[in-house]
């Protein structure tokens, strides 16, 4: 997973909730297309659109995307729709939980009491706390905390949203 992707894309989407955006985009890449699914799929976006350098029209979004080719790649989006609640962003925060030089791996065992609220006994990774997630790169993509309790998998911390 491309460390350096993760990372930016999370300071990206903290810095766009704190604007109070409707929609943002990031270049497309695979780690910031499994990071904006798992967003989606957790509650925490409302939307995710594959485009061009223009914000998509209401049509497009629910209409195909154009495919991506040669010539159009290193224009391809990813645009996403914010959720808000009250006037409040619903991702309030979303911290990279590694760093280049110190990637974190979790264990089930020690996944188990995360997700619980417990501290790892290690000492490096925080319980969860009510309405957090934790997001993991395993062997099947990137996976929230509870999915890969179920599915009985570590892996590579990658971020953690509120």
């Amino acid at each position: 997973m491309g460390i350096y992707n993760a990372i930016n894309a999370c300071a990206h989407l903290q810095n766009v909730t704190r604007a109070k955006l409707g929609m943002t985009s990031l270049p497309s890449t695979k780690v910031n297309l499994a990071m904006a699914l798992a967003l989606h799929r957790a509650g925490f976006l409302s939307s995710v659109h594959r485009g061009g350098p223009q914000p998509p029209t209401p049509e497009d979004l629910v209409s195909d995307p154009e495919p991506a080719t040669h010539t159009n790649a290193a224009t391809r989006r990813i645009w996403l729709g914010l959720k808000y609640w009250n006037n409040q962003p619903v991702l309030r925060e979303l911290q990279s939980l590694h760093r280049p030089k110190r990637p974190i791996t979790i264990k089930v065992e020690e996944l188990h009491r995360v997700v619980r609220g417990f501290p790892s006994r290690d000492g490096l990774v925080k319980g969860l706390r009510l309405g957090e997630c934790i997001f993991i790169a395993t062997d099947k993509g990137l996976l929230e905390g509870r999915e890969a309790l179920a599915r009985n998998m570590g892996g590579l911390l990658v971020f953690r949203a509120r």
